[in-house]
């Protein structure tokens, strides 16, 4: 999988404006929709509102503004609708150059940042969103081509490394290459837990031994979360009658255990 990029990467900041405590985007927006269309209605359905809510929005702006923001139009020619008040304009202009200076703002700090290329690294890989519980920044130290499947390892923060397996055609489209930065996704729902091996040797290339940190029982099942020796953390989901039978509790030494095709590997373009 490869993180979405350009030959501009996406902003690393970003920041909410709001005028008077309560006048933000939206009432910015519809204001305009209204300019432009002279009708709430429309001006609400071009901002994803329904009519209803858009009237709230404009009518609790009115009030922060203390006067009114529209004007209705009488019919004629033009058959009436609504229309912005002079105070309205202002405001709207007003905001057009604080949006306008804030942007410029944003835009030097980025600059600022290009400076600081571990620190951009680090916004980049959290500004990613997943719903793989499990997400490890590291480095590929390791990759293995074959005919059919490919092996990516990658170096995690915590010195571990993590083992993905994938088909052949995956890898080519992933372009990966030893060295490359790379984000490891691993579901809690893909990971065993085991406290006592017995002796066995299991074929799960990854198996990372740490210690239950805390524990979130739910109705049906129990988050359990692993801290390693490195200071990151592994996360399982297990059923209630299965972490009892483990015995888990915060304490206990536990292992987690996942197969190479369960881990997803992912790059920036």
């Amino acid at each position: 999988m490869k993180l979405p990029g350009s030959a501009q990467p996406p902003r690393l900041l970003s920041a909410e404006l709001r005028i008077a405590g309560g006048m933000d985007t939206r009432v910015f927006e519809l204001l305009r929709g209204v300019e432009a269309t002279g009708s709430i209605l429309r001006a609400a359905a071009t901002v994803g509102l329904s009519h209803k809510g858009a009237r709230l929005i404009l009518e609790n702006a009115a009030n922060l503004a203390q006067q009114p923001l529209l004007a209705s139009v009488a019919g004629g020619a033009g058959g009436g609708g609504t229309r912005l008040t002079p105070q309205a304009r202002v405001l709207l202009e007003a905001w057009d150059g604080l949006r306008a200076e804030l942007d410029e703002f944003l835009g030097a700090q980025e600059a600022r940042l290009a400076t600081m290329p571990e620190l951009a690294g680090l916004l980049r890989r959290m500004s990613m969103k997943t719903t793989a519980r499990n997400q490890y920044a590291g480095t590929i130290s390791a990759l293995e081509l074959g005919p059919v499947s490919a092996q990516v390892t990658v170096r995690i923060g915590t010195g571990d490394e993590i083992v993905a397996t994938m088909t052949a055609a995956a890898a080519k489209r992933l372009d990966a290459r030893v060295g490359q930065e790379a984000l490891v996704l691993v579901k809690a729902s893909a990971v065993v837990l085991v406290t006592d091996f017995a002796g066995w040797k299991l074929s799960a290339r990854n198996q990372l031994s740490g210690t239950v940190s805390r524990m979130d029982k739910g109705q049906v099942s129990t988050l359990v979360v692993l801290t390693l020796p490195g200071g990151g953390t592994v996360s399982a989901t297990v059923t209630n009658e299965g972490a009892q039978a483990l015995g888990l509790k915060v304490g206990v030494p536990a292992t987690a255990v996942f197969k190479a095709y369960s881990v997803m590997v992912a790059v920036r373009e």
